[in-house]
């Protein structure tokens, strides 16, 4: 008798929506932000090589001509 309790009853009225698959969102948004990555990578890459080259050729026609005892290694 001590037992004995009444049972539980769950009403469900609407089925919730099936839970839409992510895994193909989540694959995309790895694959672009890999790219972007990448991207500003390759920008970023861009700028400071430029900068060094500008640098370099400022500092070569600042220099003096080389005489005759001295040569200049132009690489």
């Amino acid at each position: 008798m001590l037992l004995q309790q009444e049972p539980i009853v769950v009403e469900v009225f609407k089925q919730p929506e099936a839970a839409r698959d992510i895994s193909l969102d989540v694959v995309v948004g790895m694959f672009t932000m890999a790219g972007l990555v990448l991207l500003f990578a390759a920008l970023g890459g861009l700028v400071v090589g430029g900068i060094f080259i500008a640098i370099r050729r400022a500092r070569d026609r600042r220099a003096p001509s080389p005489d005759d005892e001295h040569v200049r290694l132009r690489l």
